[in-house]
Parts: structure tokens; C-alpha cells; sequence
């Protein structure tokens, strides 16, 4: 009818990838071990008994300066394909790249002015 059938694989391979996800936290559910104490409700330091509270705050700093790192980590996975296709991919690509830059330079700039980056 609507040529659905063109996509058996498709379905084949979309119910396959989410049926063994499941089976392997069902399987993993009936057969792993169930201890409850002490021990396993405590929080683990290398060995070490634990002293004083689990809970530490962090400033927000760290988080600003790791969240800028991943962005422009990203930025260099985007960027490498384009570096080494352009000479087959031609201007409208450049352009593209030169666009995406421009928006990336104009965040840090943003974080620079806010200082997201300065680390004291």
C-alpha cells in the first residue's frame, strides 16, 4: 500500500536494537546477586573509611569552565570533517564553517564578558 515493505530491515534492526537492551537488564535483574547491609550502603573511598560528609558543593565555576571546554571540544569534532573534505565539498560548505565559527567566537566572547573563564 504504502510500499512498507521496503523497510523491513529498518523494523527488523529497530526492534532488535531495543529488545536486547532490555533482555540484558532483565537477564542481569533475575540473576545478580541481592545483598543488602552495611557495607553495601556505605560510600566506597578506595578502601578507606569514609570521614565526614559525602556531600561537597562545588562552585559553579568549575561547571562554567567545563561546559565552555566540551563546547569547543565539540567545535573541533565539527570542524575536522569539513577541514578535510573542502576541496570536494566546494563554498557553500565554507560558508557554513565560517557561520558556525562566528557563532562559536561570539559565545566565548560571551563567556569571556561574563567570565566563565577565568579560573580564580
Amino acid at each position: 500500500m504504502f510500499l512498507l515493505y521496503k523497510y523491513d530491515i529498518f523494523w527488523a534492526f529497530l526492534i532488535i536494537s531495543n529488545v536486547i537492551p532490555i533482555l540484558a537488564f532483565l537477564i542481569s535483574a533475575v540473576l545478580a546477586p541481592i545483598s543488602k547491609g552495611p557495607e553495601k550502603l556505605s560510600s566506597y573511598e578506595s578502601g578507606i573509611e569514609p570521614m565526614g560528609d559525602a556531600w561537597l558543593q562545588f562552585r559553579i565555576r568549575y561547571y562554567m569552565f567545563a561546559l565552555v571546554f566540551v563546547v569547543f571540544d565539540v567545535e573541533t569534532v565539527f570542524l575536522y570533517p569539513w577541514a578535510m573534505s573542502f576541496d570536494v565539498l566546494g563554498v557553500s560548505v565554507f560558508i557554513e564553517a565560517f557561520i558556525f565559527m562566528l557563532i562559536l567566537i561570539v559565545g566565548s566572547v560571551y563567556a569571556w564578558r561574563k567570565g566563565a573563564l577565568e579560573w580564580s
